[in-house]
């Protein structure tokens, strides 16, 4: 159900997937929880590795699936209306939207979990291969971050081998660029050896 491409088209894409990707899920089910900003405790992520320190996994949980929910529905939409270039600006800008959400001030998460919402949407075959990435470094170095690191690395590259068309390979690209940007603080304490593992 494509509808002619024009420029009104992609910034309708464009401001319509930062609005959903904006969407503070951690924080709002931290507070319908009771258990006040979820950005005065950890890290002050609102992020679901920043939930999982309330000690409530389900919704530790709950934030993962739905900011990875947010990306891959502003993608799936644009799939619908657009070609390969609205669905390279749904996947960027609604990460962005999570990275920077006007409701705060444009002080958002770190990206992670929308990233793979939007290339499991856009790309499924590496989406699930930069998550199988992730859940293995995960397990051997437990560390939340470097996994994240890696695994969003690896993604665009394993979406251009495998045939992503090159408006979401490039989105890709850019994705990973911001989500590395927003993890300096971690890549400090990665190469210093002071990086606290999941679950401490």
């Amino acid at each position: 159900m494509n509808i002619e491409a024009t420029p009104l088209l992609f910034a309708v894409i464009a401001t319509l997937s930062y609005l959903l990707g904006s969407i503070p899920f951690g924080l709002l089910l931290t507070r319908a929880a009771g258990l006040g900003d979820v950005r005065k405790i950890g890290s002050g992520n609102i992020g679901a590795t920043n939930v999982l320190r309330t000690g409530r996994k389900g919704l530790a949980l709950a934030t993962l699936l739905l900011d990875a929910l947010k990306g891959a529905l502003a993608v799936l939409i644009a799939a619908r209306v657009a070609g390969p270039l609205g669905v390279s600006l749904a996947a960027f800008f609604s990460v962005i939207g999570h990275l920077y959400p006007i409701w705060l001030n444009f002080k958002g998460g770190k990206g992670v979990a929308t990233a793979f919402g939007v290339l499991i949407a856009a790309a499924p075959l590496p989406g699930l291969t930069a998550g199988a990435i992730w859940l293995l470094m995960a397990y051997l170095f437990r560390m939340s971050s470097l996994a994240s690191l890696t695994s969003c690395l690896a993604a665009p590259i394993l979406a251009a081998m495998m045939g992503t068309p090159f408006p979401i390979v490039l989105a890709e690209v850019a994705i990973a660029g911001f989500v590395w940007q927003r993890h300096r603080a971690n890549i400090v304490r990665l190469l210093s050896g002071t990086e606290p593992k999941i679950g401490k």
